[in-house]
């Protein structure tokens, strides 16, 4: 919960059970107390933005109101049962007013370590030569939106970036498309700050950067993983993250325009996931272009020349793992990547792996599910025959295996979910999307995606990856032959 948040529910229900306590009926003095639980509703209002999650707790002064001028004090004390009757009703009240916001909190992202401060910019781009398959209009073009985070120079006075630019589209999309939840259930997401200045010039510390391109999980979104994105931006990298439209959970267009997903969330098959492959991996090689063409001539004047074209790594999470893989093996542009508990789908990888390097972190829970046993489920399973069940999973086994052959690094954090590699494992802990600890997991992911980047487009030495083996044993750390 936000400072004030705190401060409304703490001094408005410290003036509840004083009333009640005290029994306080009546009296111009009364509004005194009555004054401050309003006014500091307000000010919570105006300095930090109302939210839904909060209307209980925004009806305190109006029972403060209430329980001061409507009905007549009784004479004589009243009974200690009474007295714990009210203070037993209003607790449960108290509780119900901090839970919503407790539990869907407007939280923060950790300061970025590195020694940049971080800029970013939004771009649309329409690439010419292919057309909108979802669209039934065979005019209409591929046209995506992609944000850059970048090192920036610092003493700007530039403000700072919301976490979702067109909020109300943004929140309502991943509410209903990721969560399959009411619309309105994530709108406090916007109220988020992150710790990117918006239109920040370039730092001019380095004469060139090296590019990540990010790839979102099926119905993400580009900044999903804010928590590591910024991270690295703060190390010296441009990132660029892309809504690959249609399938993200949405895009929004300079003209207004929305595109929402139109991909089902109960996609279970590899053959399903893979024909998408061709969609995502077009789209990040036009992005691909549209770097090298910023590179040459950016309309801004901002990355012109700042860009170095002979480092460039990718990054994903989920299936954007599986395209950044794809990527890898197949754009020689591309010379090291990072999948977050990515599936692998697409065409195989060589057993030989990909010849490039190639950093693995798998989730505890996707790893848990591929080494379930038959044995350890066959009641649950309805009828499945063993080689059924074992088909996939010796599938994945093997594809995991190539990816990693000749060199591929691995890491796999113990209690890690899924999500434990994205921003959703701080929306709720009622989601059940996170870990333990989530913050913990974000700090591993970035030490180690910084100290693999670092290593492979830096070229610094990578005794850092080693140190890192070393700080976390528990995440299995291996280097694969």
């Amino acid at each position: 919960m936000r400072f004030w948040e705190i401060s409304l529910i703490v001094v408005n229900f410290g003036l509840l059970y004083w009333a009640v306590i005290a029994n306080k009926k009546g009296g111009r003095g009364l509004l005194i107390p009555l004054g401050i639980a309003f006014s500091l509703e307000i000010v919570q209002i105006v300095l930090e933005g109302g939210r839904w999650e909060m209307v209980p707790a925004y009806l305190t002064p109006l029972l403060l109101a209430v329980y001061f001028f409507i009905g007549k004090r009784k004479e004589g004390n009243r009974s200690r049962i009474a007295v714990t009757v009210q203070a037993v009703l209003l607790t449960v009240y108290l509780l119900v007013s901090v839970a919503p916001s407790a539990v869907l909190p407007v939280f923060s992202f950790d300061e970025p370590t590195g020694p940049y401060a971080v800029g970013t910019t939004v771009y649309h781009w329409v690439d010419d030569e292919r057309r909108e398959t979802y669209s039934d209009n065979p005019a209409d073009r591929r046209e995506l939106m992609a944000q850059i985070w970048y090192p920036a120079a610092q003493g700007g006075g530039e403000k700072r970036s919301p976490y979702l630019l067109n909020a109300s589209q943004m929140t309502e999309a991943i509410s209903s498309k990721m969560m399959d939840l009411p619309a309105f259930t994530f709108s406090h997401l916007g109220m988020i700050k992150t710790h990117a200045l918006l239109e920040a010039k370039l730092s001019d510390s380095e004469s060139r950067y090296p590019v990540l391109i990010f790839s979102h999980g099926m119905n993400g979104y580009r900044n999903q993983n804010m928590f590591q994105i910024e991270e690295l931006a703060s190390h010296g990298y441009i990132v660029l993250g892309i809504d690959y439209a249609y399938e993200a959970a949405a895009s929004v267009y300079p003209d207004g325009k929305v595109t929402v997903s139109k991909v089902s969330r109960n996609l279970t098959s590899n053959a399903q996931y893979d024909q998408h492959i061709p969609l995502w991996t077009d789209d990040a090689t036009f992005v691909l272009d549209q770097v090298e063409k910023l590179n040459r001539n950016d309309p801004e004047g901002r990355f012109t020349g700042k860009i170095d074209i002979d480092r460039i790594g990718m990054l994903g999470h989920s299936f954007g793992g599986a395209v950044t893989m794809q990527m890898l093996k197949n754009d020689s542009r591309v010379k090291a990547a990072l999948s977050m508990d990515g599936g692998f789908y697409g065409p195989p990888v060589s057993d030989k792996g990909f010849g490039k390097p190639f950093f693995m972190m798998y989730s505890d829970e996707t790893y848990s599910k591929v080494m379930t046993s038959y044995d350890d489920v066959a009641k649950q399973l309805g009828g499945i025959s063993r080689e059924e069940f074992e088909a996939p999973r010796k599938e994945y086994i093997q594809k995991s295996h190539n990816a990693l052959a000749g060199g591929g690094l691995s890491i796999l954090i113990p209690g890690s979910k899924h999500a434990s590699y994205s921003d959703l494992a701080l929306f709720s802990p009622l989601l059940g999307l996170s870990g333990a600890d989530p913050r913990r997991d974000h700090r591993i992911v970035n030490e180690f995606s910084v100290a693999f980047f670092n290593r492979y487009l830096k070229g610094k030495n990578d005794s850092a990856l080693q140190d890192l083996a070393a700080k976390y044993p528990e995440v299995n750390f291996k280097v694969n032959n």
